[in-house]
């Protein structure tokens, strides 16, 4: 009997895990519309750099790439961290965005700066 009840308190925990609340649905929309609207920012910049609009470190194209490899490995590495921990997916999705927004956020900041 005792072992009953915590398979179902497990599977009751389970299924609210499933589950996504509207205000975790709402830190997701807002975290990825952040992030999105300072990629853009990011990308417009870089290209206005290339064209010779604006001044463009020597290292900025490398960069651009070297940035992507680690920030999608980090990703990887901080979303299985999350799930193998028992994480709800939205916290899972949210560890996954975490790496990239904090680049493009630096990326953004540097960028904007005028040094």
């Amino acid at each position: 009997m005792g072992m009953m009840i915590v398979l179902v308190q497990n599977r009751k925990t389970r299924d609210m895990n499933m589950m996504m609340l509207p205000a975790a649905q709402m830190r997701l929309v807002s975290q990825f519309s952040r992030m999105a609207i300072e990629s853009q920012m990011v990308i417009g910049m870089r290209m206005a750099g290339m064209m010779g609009l604006m001044p463009h470190d020597p290292g900025e194209n490398y960069r651009m790439i070297a940035e992507k490899q680690a920030a999608a490995s980090e990703s990887m590495f901080a979303m299985a961290k999350a799930g193998m921990a028992g994480a709800s997916p939205e916290r899972v999705m949210s560890a996954a965005l975490r790496p990239y927004g904090k680049r493009t956020r630096a990326n953004s900041r540097r960028l904007t700066s005028g040094k």
